[in-house]
């Protein structure tokens, strides 16, 4: 879907009016008749939508709040999603948003909303069986800029990327082929990028990402990339982790069944970071950020990692495998020990990591937790209620790290109770950091079974925006 600026609408174009109140009437392309019907109900009924159905047009009138707040900002998303899904019912590809007297975060909103709800993945479909959505909202508006929403369109675009990369099957997005796309794009962006191969992985000593890839037959991979502009504001870099399991059969503890095509979205994490670096890199923010993505499948094959190895990782701590399922971790591991050789400001690891963090939030939150990053985190757990992807603070408490000490190694990749999987599961990962560090466990959100609003079936491209925003706010 593609975002444009206009100064005047058509006769014949489908529009949707944005309104703060019904003062602002007379000011619209209403009829008088349309104007009293809204102002009827609109005091008894409280209702804040209403729609015309003209001969040539379809007229959408959305009521919104004077004052911007996170939950009125996905307020206008929510009906943004709504109003164009209304349009695609009806076959038609493009409608204008005229908003009256409406501050431009609300306007975005709409146009976010509805750009993110018309997201289909259809590339194996055929083609008289792909549904057609919006192609095109204009934004008549003289407080919106060209820049804005050219901003805006780059962000989507980049989400929508991340979602690409979750949705495709595993059969085609192997590790080599997450790489080369993510590779693909981040040189169009301006990004520089190198993709390390099986060898380079056994030099880099990523004994965990080996170790759980023993069982494929594909190789794995490590892919760093890199948004280094010349007017960059942050001396050291901040580095973005994100867990790049392209496929997820549990291994030697193979998973059940139902659920099992869906764990394709194991690599949401990695498809996360690539698409706030994408997002940053095509918006020219001046900051340096690094994103790095081990990737590999987990599979049960003839050499595949056992419950009871031993990891002895780059730093000298050695794990012992409990669970073969516990691999993103172990992953994890590997790049943040790699991360801490550029001595970063900042460095943020997402994943879908555990069912604990599922269980505990479902799909309306991710799990969070810092270690020596306080001041970060809270202005990260800001920006995800502004983007309405948020974040519950988890405890992080040092009892919690006492479950992953092993009696033959020093440490477990599961902690030894049945309860705090998603805390023990960090706290397996901060003996491996060793820099200001954020770990965001979106396990629950990455993935919706049913559509959700304007973040659709399948991939929802969670972490994306939350990340790009919070980056971006962080230039003065």
């Amino acid at each position: 879907m593609q975002i444009q600026i206009t100064d005047r609408i058509k006769s014949d174009e489908h529009f949707v009016l944005l309104l703060p109140g019904t003062a602002m009437l007379p000011q619209s392309p209403l009829t008088p008749q349309e104007q009293e019907y809204i102002k009827e109900h609109y005091v008894k009924e409280k209702k804040e939508y209403f729609f015309f159905n003209r001969l040539q047009q379809m007229v959408h009138v959305q009521f919104c709040n004077h004052e911007v707040s996170p939950k009125e900002l996905e307020r206008m998303r929510k009906a943004g999603d709504e109003i164009a899904n209304a349009l695609v019912k009806e076959q038609k590809s493009s409608l204008v948003i005229m908003p009256v007297q409406v501050k431009k975060e609300l306007v975005l909103a709409m146009a976010e909303g509805m750009g993110l709800g018309t997201y289909q993945f259809q590339k194996h479909k055929n083609t008289d069986s792909q549904k057609k959505g919006i192609e095109r909202v204009k934004i008549a508006s003289g407080v919106i800029d060209k820049v804005e929403a050219i901003a805006l369109q780059n962000l989507m675009n980049a989400t929508f990327a991340a979602r690409d990369l979750v949705n495709e099957p595993g059969n085609v997005m192997h590790a080599s082929a997450f790489a080369a796309q993510m590779e693909k794009l981040a040189l169009r962006a301006g990004m520089e990028v190198k993709v390390y191969n099986k060898k380079e992985i056994e030099d880099l000593k990523m004994e965990a990402l080996l170790a759980v890839n023993r069982g494929s037959k594909g190789e794995p991979t490590f892919t760093r990339l890199e948004w280094k502009p010349l007017n960059a504001q942050n001396e050291k870099p901040i580095i973005l982790v994100g867990k790049g399991l392209v496929f997820d059969t549990g291994g030697i503890n193979l998973k059940p069944t139902p659920g099992l095509e869906t764990m394709k979205s194991d690599m949401a994490g990695g498809a996360a970071v690539f698409g706030a670096i994408y997002a940053l890199a095509m918006n020219k923010i001046p900051l340096h950020v690094i994103a790095l993505v081990p990737a590999t499948d987990n599979r049960p094959g003839e050499q595949a990692m056992l419950p009871g190895d031993i990891i002895r990782m780059k730093n000298g701590k050695t794990i012992e495998v409990i669970n073969t399922d516990a691999e993103g971790r172990l992953i994890l591991a590997d790049a943040l020990l790699y991360a801490g050789e550029a001595d970063p400001a900042l460095v943020i690891d997402v994943a879908t990591l555990t069912g604990s963090a599922q269980m505990a939030f479902g799909k309306y939150a991710m799990a969070g937790m810092h270690q020596d990053a306080e001041t970060a985190f809270g202005k990260l757990m800001q920006t995800g209620f502004k983007v309405y992807e948020r974040i519950a603070e988890m405890p992080f408490w040092e009892e919690y790290g006492e479950e992953m000490i092993s009696d033959i190694a020093d440490l477990r990749n599961i902690g030894k109770g049945k309860g705090g999987g998603a805390i023990t599961a960090g706290k397996f990962l901060a003996h491996f950091v060793s820099y200001p560090w954020i770990h965001l466990d979106i396990a629950g959100v990455a993935f919706a079974e049913s559509r959700d609003s304007y973040r659709g079936a399948g991939a929802t491209g969670v972490g994306v925006r939350l990340l790009y925003e919070f980056l971006r706010e962080q230039v003065s």
